[in-house]
């Protein structure tokens, strides 16, 4: 058994604005990375494998709370959301003729245009995930997260996501030749001691 935590970078200014980054590389604003500089990985994760994505806000994040630098892949890159990414998603929902849908009404097919579906990220990071040799940390994207969260619950991107993912927190999953499991409850990053 490999257990594998998740996390999700820290907030950029486009997090902060409702502007939709997918691959754009936005780099983490000042105050999460004050906020993420008074926290660290809790002691049992401190020794596994770090990777992130090779986009600077989820490399920073990891060397920030780690006090090392990640391993990149890119496997781990946010879903790539097309002519939407930098649009704002408010202003995407409120046009009918943006074609916007909200995520949990996709299934694993549903493509942004010019983008990628949750499947094609499921297609790149089953790949990935089978080469992990030890407990492995990921510092990554909401979007990445959703997909390996999705298969380790069930969930098809239809109707609520049976998991809510918040900053600071790392979601676990136990990865075994019979299976995925998702333990419900996130562990929370520690206080660095003053």
């Amino acid at each position: 058994m490999i257990r594998l935590a998740l996390m999700r970078h820290g907030h950029t200014a486009w997090n902060r604005a409702g502007r939709i980054q997918g691959r754009t590389d936005i780099p983490l604003d000042e105050a999460a990375k004050t906020d993420l500089s008074r926290l660290m990985l809790p002691p049992l994760w401190s020794g596994a494998d770090l990777y992130a994505s090779p986009l600077m806000r989820a490399v920073d994040t990891a060397r920030i709370v780690a006090d090392t630098a990640p391993q990149t892949s890119p496997a781990l890159i946010e879903m790539d959301w097309g002519r939407w990414e930098g649009k704002f998603g408010a202003q995407l929902r409120a046009d009918p003729s943006s074609g916007y849908r909200d995520i949990e009404t996709w299934g694993w097919d549903y493509t942004p245009p010019d983008g990628e579906p949750p499947a094609a990220l499921r297609d790149r990071l089953l790949p990935w995930v089978a080469t992990l040799q030890a407990d492995s940390l990921v510092v990554s994207h909401i979007g990445v997260m959703r997909v390996l969260l999705a298969i380790a619950t069930g969930w098809a991107f239809t109707g609520p996501a049976p998991f809510r993912i918040k900053r600071n927190r790392l979601y676990i999953i136990d990865v075994t030749s019979k299976g995925w499991d998702f333990h419900a409850e996130p562990v929370r990053l520690v206080e660095r001691p003053s």
